[in-house]
């Protein structure tokens, strides 16, 4: 059975760092693409991060320069390294992983999700 377990939320002040990690299992994850999203109340879920089976990595405009995505094929594992944080950056983070190689960065072409982890970030 395919689990994806999100770690690494909490609260912070604006300005400073965060790092999750998305713990894959029963999943050959090395062979598709993976991403972050996030869903802050009352929004809808927006892509934040994306990394293709290639390592090819791509972001959404609100994140880039202050956010990065990375894997660990060894250690089935899959981080989002968050500096500079923003009370806009307040939100339930889920990491997925997705159908195919490429890079994908709506939700419909994903697979399987994680159950998500909460980062707030204050002023």
């Amino acid at each position: 059975q395919v689990q994806l377990v999100e770690s690494g939320g909490g609260s912070v002040q604006a300005g400073g760092s965060l790092r999750l990690s998305c713990a894959v299992f029963g999943y050959t994850y090395s062979g598709v693409s993976m991403g972050w999203f996030r869903q802050a109340l009352g929004k809808e879920r927006e892509g934040v991060a994306f990394i293709a089976s290639d390592g090819t990595t791509s972001y959404a405009d609100s994140v880039k320069g202050r956010f990065t995505i990375s894997k660990d094929n060894a250690k089935h594992t899959l981080y989002l390294q968050m500096n500079s944080l923003k009370p806009e950056d307040t939100a339930m983070y889920y990491c997925a992983a997705s159908y195919g190689w490429d890079i994908a960065s709506h939700p419909s072409e994903y697979a399987y999700w994680g159950q998500g982890t909460q980062v707030i970030v204050s002023s």
